[in-house]
């Protein structure tokens, strides 16, 4: 580990530690807020495992390497159920997931030491290190949870402690009473078993439900960072009362800091920046090619991410779906979770053969950007986790979506209500959906006339979320907020 200087003597310049979650939805975020801050000369110290450092290496500009220290940290070797090398929860099966918080949770000596010998003005952490903030208090750090949620999905998903909290399904199929205004953000019946699995799960083993990490982390930082701007969520952040971000009071008391009673700052939604010059794999090359031979804004665009496995009914009919739509489709096929995944999906038999006219199957790593940003590309058939959205919407393309984990049926219905995705319809209570619908869900948002709503509205989303002007704006003021408060 590389020891910095105690920055608080100087003014300007910060250290800042870094310490997200071991998801890459969550490290991805970190590290791209982390380059912003290092832009801007102040340095930071990334903490995470070796593995999933050595994965984002490769995001790292050579610019901004002396600036950026990655800490490599081993999770605690021991009886603890993980395959060798499971380092991210996508390198295991969901249900194994609970034992790599119980790892996670581990590594509390080592981030001690660091500290400690580090001396940061601050640390900004995700939401599963409970035990942190009273560390990071006792040695004198000032703490902020950087949430890579938005701001719809942690007012809805109010930690326990206060007088109003939630047991049932029930009680998550409408919002709850401490949300003042009218919101349609509430799960579906079939989507709260997410809930129940993952966010409120009992202990098990040793690890500590979700529910009580984000209520620790709130109760003890100092402030509340969420990747996401007033454009889209002013009624959970605050209102700018028609001020620009970078303008100050750069906010006013929203829900969010009326429920936590401290400030809660939008760090913009860090959208994506693709560098101006891409090195031409013969991956990138093979997929141009084909892209290149389809007209403009034709093909569906079919990715479920590193988090989201359907399962094999589901599998078929999304693929028969999409056989039944005649539509050309590029579609980055995952059929596993992880490795040690024993339970692998595969596609319908002669599906390939029979669409091999209009359409690929990828079946490895793709430079998803360069391939969204493609103008062939008109729709996306995807999940709405929160980095999936913002990346759609920076290249203005619509999205037909499907819920299968975490906070997506909260974010599902934030697009719904501003219409720039449309969610295929599904049995609300098992979730249950059919290929017809598939094959109906992307000709309406890709072709009809009913769908032009979900792609002019999209396009002006981008006008937000790829504004760079507007969105570094957010950045300053949150730079401006870590110098002010050290």
């Amino acid at each position: 580990m590389t020891n910095f200087k105690n920055n608080n003597e100087d003014e300007t310049n910060l250290h800042v530690v870094m310490f997200p979650w071991l998801a890459f939805g969550h490290m991805v975020p970190y590290l791209e807020l982390s380059k912003l801050i290092a832009q801007k000369g102040h340095t930071v110290s990334f903490i995470s495992t070796p593995r999933n450092i050595d994965r984002l290496l490769p995001r790292l500009p050579e610019n901004l390497s002396s600036l950026i220290n990655f800490v490599k940290l081993s999770l605690p070797v021991g009886d603890n159920k993980l395959p060798e090398d499971g380092e991210a929860t996508t390198d295991v099966p969901f249900e194994l997931i609970p034992y790599l918080k119980i790892a996670y949770d581990g590594l509390k000596v080592p981030v001690t030491e660091f500290l400690e010998s580090s001396k940061p003005d601050w640390v900004l952490q995700d939401f599963a290190a409970f035990w942190l903030p009273p560390i990071s208090r006792r040695l004198g750090i000032k703490t902020g949870f950087f949430s890579a949620f938005n701001g719809a999905t942690l007012g809805i998903l109010k930690p326990p402690g206060f007088e109003e909290y939630r047991t049932s399904p029930a009680d998550f199929m409408k919002p709850p009473k401490w949300v003042p205004f009218e919101t349609p953000v509430a799960f579906k019946l079939f989507e709260c078993r997410y809930i129940f699995k993952g966010f409120m799960a009992e202990t098990t083993e040793g690890n500590i439900p979700d529910i009580h990490r984000v209520g620790g982390i709130i109760d003890g930082c100092d402030v509340i960072f969420v990747r996401s701007c007033y454009e889209y969520e002013a009624e959970w952040l605050g209102r700018k009362n028609g001020l620009f971000p970078h303008e100050k009071p750069f906010f006013r008391l929203g829900l969010m800091q009326d429920l936590h009673r401290k400030p809660v700052i939008p760090v913009g939604v860090l959208p994506p920046k693709p560098e101006e010059k891409f090195e031409d794999t013969d991956t990138w090359l093979t997929v141009k090619k084909w892209l290149d031979s389809r007209k403009s804004k034709s093909v569906v665009y079919v990715a479920f991410g590193s988090e989201a496995k359907p399962s094999q009914t589901e599998l078929n009919e999304i693929a028969l779906g999409l056989e039944l739509s005649g539509l050309p489709f590029f579609w980055v096929l995952k059929t596993r979770r992880g490795p040690w995944d024993t339970e692998p999906v595969e596609l319908p038999e002669g599906f390939e053969e029979r669409t091999a006219d209009r359409g690929m199957v990828w079946r490895g790593w793709v430079e998803q950007l360069r391939t969204l940003s493609h103008d062939s590309i008109g729709l996306v058939l995807t999940h709405p986790g929160w980095g999936t959205i913002i990346e759609a919407v920076r290249f203005a393309k619509p999205m037909a979506m499907l819920v299968f984990v975490y906070d997506q049926g909260l974010n599902a219905r934030v697009i719904e209500e501003k219409k720039i995705g449309y969610m295929i319809p599904r049995d609300e209570t098992e979730g249950f959906f059919t290929r017809e619908s598939v094959a109906k869900s992307l000709r309406l948002v890709m072709e009809e006339d009913e769908g032009e709503v979900y792609r002019e509205n999209v396009k002006e989303m981008k006008g937000v979320f790829g504004d760079m002007d507007r969105q570094d704006h957010y950045v300053d003021s949150f730079l401006d907020y870590l110098v002010a408060n050290r």
